[in-house]
């Protein structure tokens, strides 16, 4: 009996031995790359967002969605809110509640997207003007002005020119962004009559 619990505890310090051995204490720093039995899933075999590959001829892992597709959750019945046009005409008109919720939304996307090359107030002046990048749209021109809210989203979504697609961008924060632009153009070129009294100037009396 005696030496049947020796061998036991023999055998089962050796295997408490050799676990430590091959997977060695959690939280230990070493240089060595450990041998993991149990990895729980720390080393996954993925692709990060923004990262460079060599596996895609463009050598990044960020995909362009094949064209046509449309995310799960954006719905389907409102296609003047997928694609700015109404029958085969750029629609006019911002399919999604304006207010003052929409607007911060629509400068924050703004700042984050556009701001770079069209400038803080829209004029096309933004820091990468600074570099060698010019042409870049103004939107107090009257092109702009006056180019349907559908055909702005276009843009937006599908890109012109030098200027690449932003689908990426969330459905409703394209919008808010076309209706930030508008605020930005009312800003530099509003209309007397949609201004507030106290705003008009009055002309000097002689």
């Amino acid at each position: 009996m005696k030496g049947f619990i020796r061998t036991f505890l023999a055998l089962f310090g050796a295997l408490g031995i050799a676990v430590i051995a091959i997977a060695g204490f959690r939280g230990d720093f070493t240089r060595r790359t450990p041998i993991e039995i149990f990895p729980d899933m720390d080393r996954q075999p993925k692709y990060k967002s923004q990262t460079p590959d060599t596996f895609f001829p463009e050598g990044r892992v960020d995909r362009i969605p094949p064209y046509g597709t449309i995310p799960f959750h954006v719905q389907t019945d409102q296609p003047y809110l997928l694609t700015g046009k109404m029958g085969n005409m750029w629609g006019t008109g911002i399919p999604v509640t304006i207010d003052q919720k929409l607007l911060a939304r629509g400068q924050e996307r703004y700042q984050i997207n556009c701001q770079v090359c069209h400038g803080e107030t829209g004029a096309g002046n933004g820091i990468t003007s600074q570099y060698g990048l010019v042409g870049a749209a103004s939107y107090h021109s009257d092109k702009y002005r006056q180019m349907a809210d559908g055909e702005i989203f276009n843009t937006i979504t599908h890109g012109k020119g030098q200027m690449g697609p932003y689908h990426h961008i969330d459905v409703k924060d394209r919008w808010a962004i076309v209706a930030y632009i508008r605020a930005l153009q009312l800003s530099q070129n509003a209309p007397a009559n949609l201004l507030p009294k106290e705003a008009v100037p009055t002309p000097n009396k002689p």
